[in-house]
């Protein structure tokens, strides 16, 4: 019988599990770029599975805050599928989390990866959102002013965050959730007023009330300056095109070189976006959660 087992990763690891996660997709991996990241972050633990001392899988676990924790990285070897692995990695992923305190878990597949939902949910974790993404680049001449004014959020503006929040439909779409390096965490009140005071939520007010919001920030991701839009809302597509639109119209006066937004697939937010000419991933992710008290 094989011995298995799950431990921590070492550095003399790196060059043998990139090797079997070179063509996890047609482009490759990003297995890659963040190992060295993943090592040396004291707040997550990468481990790796051996099949008789073979290495033959890997998975990383990352605390978001104190109690919030990420899963992701999951990869088996091809020759050693089939076997428990991919159980055995999340398993030993989420008693790390719990021994570091985490109380709730996530994760994001793509839809159409039917292995990573089937054992997702045989783990007892429940889709709780899902996202796409959405793109575009520094407008190439000077863009007309905004139609409707955007402003930066001030600290007086929570409970009508918070009020509007509640009231969502795209909210509970995305599991409540704000997305940034394909990570999530909840958009609670302390988020809420952490991102008003670095002047990363945006505004759209009409009519004497809130009719849309963005939460936003600058980031630079595999070498491009970006502007990462976490969560995005509005009550109409007219709401939602108008911030899209001022976001774009901002990159060039932020230095950004591209505004990337996390949201969810529907007919209103695609053609929000598309009336603004941002480009679709056609890609849908699932987000899955579970409790782990």
């Amino acid at each position: 019988m094989s011995q298995i087992e799950i431990r921590p990763a070492q550095a003399g690891d790196r060059e043998p599990v990139l090797a079997f996660c070179a063509n996890t997709w047609d482009w490759g991996d990003y297995i890659e770029r963040v190992w060295d990241e993943w090592m040396e972050d004291p707040a997550g633990q990468l481990l790796v599975a051996t099949v008789d001392r073979e290495l033959a899988g890997v998975v990383h676990i990352q605390m978001l805050t104190e109690t919030e924790s990420w899963l992701e990285g999951l990869r088996v070897h091809p020759d050693y599928r089939r076997q428990g692995l991919a159980r055995a990695l999340n398993e030993a992923a989420m008693v790390e989390a719990m021994r570091r305190n985490a109380t709730t878990i996530r994760l994001a597949t793509d839809s159409r990866n039917v292995a990573s939902i089937e054992l997702a949910e045989s783990m007892h974790m429940r889709r709780v959102g899902d996202f796409s993404l959405y793109t575009a680049h520094p407008f190439t001449s000077l863009p007309r002013a905004p139609q409707q004014p955007i402003r930066l959020a001030t600290p007086e503006d929570l409970d009508m965050i918070i009020d509007y929040l509640n009231a969502s439909n795209i909210f509970p779409l995305v599991g409540g959730l704000y997305y940034v390096k394909f990570q999530a965490l909840p958009i609670t009140a302390e988020l809420l007023e952490e991102k008003i005071n670095k002047q990363q939520i945006y505004l759209l007010q009409r009519w004497e009330r809130l009719d849309g919001l963005a939460i936003a920030e600058p980031r630079q991701e595999y070498q491009q300056q970006r502007l990462s839009v976490g969560y995005l809302d509005g009550t109409t597509i007219e709401a939602i095109s108008f911030i899209a639109y001022d976001l774009r119209r901002r990159l060039s006066e932020l230095q950004l070189e591209q505004v990337r937004v996390y949201a969810p697939e529907t007919l209103l937010i695609h053609d929000a976006f598309d009336g603004v000419e941002y480009e679709a991933d056609h890609a849908i992710f699932y987000t899955y959660e579970r409790g782990l008290v």
